[in-house]
This record gives C-alpha cells, structure tokens and sequence, in this order.
C-alpha cells in the first residue's frame, strides 16, 4: 500500500532545528495535503522574545497553539500538514482538543547534529542558545498518543520517506 493522501492533520513536531520547517513541507507534498508553517501562527510578540533569546512561557505559547489548533479544525477530514514544535504533553493535548483527529512525527535526533544544523540555518528567528531550554522542555510521544518518532539523520528526502512509511504504519488499522 503506497500511502499519498490523508485524512489527518499530521503535526510535524520537535525542537528546534530537526527540520519541521523542511520535512513539513516536502511531506505535505507526498501526502498529497497543504502545509502550514507553525512559526506563521506566532505572535509578533512571540517571535521579539525568542529573538532576544527568550524562552517561551505557557501562557505565551497558548495562543499560539490555539491558532495551529484551529488551523487543524478546519482541515479534520481534509488533511493537513502543520509544524509545531508540540514539545510537552500538554501542548499536544491542546492541539487534539481543537483537532481531535490530528497525528504527530516527532522528528528525534542527536543533539549535537540538532545544533550543527540549527547553527547553519539563515534568517530564522530561533537562536541555538535556546536548544538546551528546548530539550528541558521535551517530552517525548507516550504510547496513548497517535504518532511515529522519526530520526532526523540523512538527507530530507529520506527523512521525509521514513516519515511516509511510519506513517503507513499508522493507516493500517486493525479494522
């Protein structure tokens, strides 16, 4: 079974610099769905603090995650692919309130390449100095949660292809 549309909004997650921004897009595209980038849905006020070196609170991510949240809503039943970088419980429980049919890939990987990459990165917002504050926050995917781990190392392409195939994983439901 070769898997090229969904239903679901797939959420695109992880720290900072695993590629959510560059994966999102190339897997919307495979699945044949939208993309909408996270970091779009950030207030202004969001974007000055992480700028400055800031980490984000809760309550500054709450509107943030309400905007992906309805942004998902919309698409339940269309799909979707959106990035955000979901990283507590919480914040997904948030996203599966608004969307309650979205799907998560935890892009995972070495921190050490994490902050190579990030550190290679032009024109984003995100300063490597706030990888540490992102992998404090992290919590992985539990085993209640509809989702795939999917490791960063490699090239894009066969990042997103791991992606598709956890993903297929998924769309064989035990019906």
């Amino acid at each position: 079974m070769q898997l090229t549309r969904t239903p679901h909004v797939v959420v695109v997650m992880g720290v900072a610099g695993t590629g959510k921004t560059t994966i999102g897009p190339l897997l919307a595209t495979r699945l044949g769905v939208p993309y909408a980038e996270g970091d779009d849905f950030h207030p202004q006020a969001n974007i000055a603090k992480m700028t400055a070196g800031t980490p984000l609170t809760d309550e500054d991510r709450w509107p943030w995650l309400d905007a992906i949240g309805a942004w998902a809503h919309e698409r339940a039943g269309l799909g979707g692919v959106v990035s955000s970088s979901a990283l507590k419980r919480s914040y997904r429980d948030r996203l599966r309130a608004a969307a309650p049919g979205v799907v998560f890939v935890h892009l995972t990987g070495d921190r050490k390449l994490i902050e190579d990459r990030m550190s290679h990165r032009q024109g984003h917002f995100m300063p490597t100095a706030l990888l540490d504050s992102q992998f404090a926050t992290l919590q992985p995917l539990e085993a209640d949660e509809a989702g795939v781990a999917v490791d960063v190392s490699g090239d894009p392409g066969e990042i997103t292809e791991r992606a598709v195939a956890a993903l297929q994983g998924l769309a064989q439901p035990s019906q």
